[in-house]
């Protein structure tokens, strides 16, 4: 299965699948990836942000394979500059890293993680990470991994034991609650909420679907533990759903959302204001950013270059605590690029100068910190992998 944003697209549109349903859908959400065998720390310009004058530097990490589908996939960063992602190893096996501000690395695996291995989506402001592993059975469990190492692993209640179902974190927020989602054992999605006491609650968002691959998946939790995410409803049309700390549950759609099969509202991210950003895709199935401030009044945007054909345009996946977005673009040419939105409305797209520019090459940015630190990954040229970090 190639990973980059043509394949996003796809299995969004494939309840989320691009193997085998739920293996598929949890590189999707939960692996927004991209990515040409450069030297590990290489820096280089480009004009993007505020001051014009960022500094890229790229990295690979040791023992990530440099074939086509393999490399380092740089999912999330924390304002102390702790980047936590995964890389695929020559065998294609999936790894979990972390990469410290200085440039170590630390490499991981969760105990019992099989071919498809270690999967870390989310770190927090204290150094926790939170994913999933599957094992030799391709069933998915989430884990929590310390600051100091240790990990817990778990399964909400109700997770499906088959393969390619399961049990998927997506984020976690300073306490250390986690949310995610689960796939049952009749295939159907449903949301969960873990506390770091390891108590887990389950949540469906009304109106989401009961059919196979439909439902409710929780993507995002903020600091007072509000969760934003997706659900599909009977018909297969995405909607967006903020459900507070309390447990009750606000859906919404984006002006112009599309209300055709796989088509509509996407929410991926929330900062400490419970302003939500993500995307959705119109009638045409072409994509658009928004915002969601907390009081429901919603933005929508699309970055310069962004294509306007079926299954391109802008796609909006992290907002720091000031408001600024990141995410990329999927342009004419199905290749992608960076952008960053200001809180002031300006957004400036970006490339990774050793990038790849065909289709399904280029440039995704995944994570923004607090401190404006930018974490995502490139494809190059030969379709592999690299991670980058993106200074002020």
């Amino acid at each position: 299965m190639k990973k980059a944003i043509v394949v996003l697209r796809g299995l969004a549109r494939e309840p989320r699948s691009g193997r085998n349903g739920f293996v598929g859908m949890a590189v999707l959400v939960l692996c927004i990836a991209f990515a040409v065998r450069v030297p590990a720390q290489q820096p280089g310009t480009a004009g993007i942000g505020d001051n014009g004058k960022p500094t890229f530097i790229t990295f690979d990490v040791p023992g990530a394979g440099t074939s086509v589908d393999q490399g380092t996939i740089a999912y999330s960063i924390n304002a102390a500059g702790v980047i936590a992602g995964y890389y695929y190893d020559a065998s294609r096996v999936s790894h979990g890293f972390l990469r410290d501000a200085a440039g170590g690395f630390t490499a991981f695996d969760v105990p019992g993680a099989g071919r498809d291995g270690t999967w870390p989506f989310s770190i927090n402001a204290e150094g926790a990470v939170a994913g999933n592993y599957f094992d030799a059975n391709v069933t998915a469990h989430g884990f929590v991994r310390a600051p100091d190492g240790a990990i817990a692993t778990f399964d909400a209640p109700g997770a499906g034991a088959g393969p390619s179902q399961g049990t998927v974190p997506s984020s976690i927020n300073g306490d250390g609650t986690v949310t995610g989602l689960y796939d049952d054992a009749s295939n159907v999605f449903h949301g969960f909420v873990r506390h770091s006491s390891g108590v887990i609650a389950r949540f469906d968002a009304p109106g989401a679907g009961t059919g196979v691959y439909q439902g409710t998946q929780g993507y995002a939790i903020n600091k007072a533990g509000t969760i934003t995410g997706r659900y599909s409803d009977a018909s297969n049309v995405f909607h967006g759903f903020v459900r507070a700390a309390d447990g009750s549950i606000t859906t919404f759609d984006a002006p112009g959302a599309g209300t055709g099969a796989y088509q509509g509202t996407e929410a991926y991210s929330i900062n400490t204001a419970g302003t939500i950003a993500g995307w959705y895709s119109d009638a045409s199935d072409v994509s658009h950013g928004f915002v969601r401030t907390a009081d429901g009044v919603m933005t929508t945007f699309d970055a310069p270059g962004a294509g306007a054909g079926a299954n391109q345009g802008t796609f909006a996946y992290s907002i720091d605590t000031g408001g600024a977005v990141v995410g990329w673009i999927l342009d004419a040419s199905n290749g992608s690029q960076g952008f960053v939105r200001a809180s002031s409305g300006a957004i400036t797209s970006f490339h990774t100068p050793l990038g790849g520019t065909s289709g399904g090459q280029g440039t995704v940015a995944n994570s923004i910190s607090r401190v404006r630190t930018i974490a995502g990954t490139y494809t190059d040229g030969g379709y592999v992998y690299h991670g980058f970090l993106v200074t002020p």
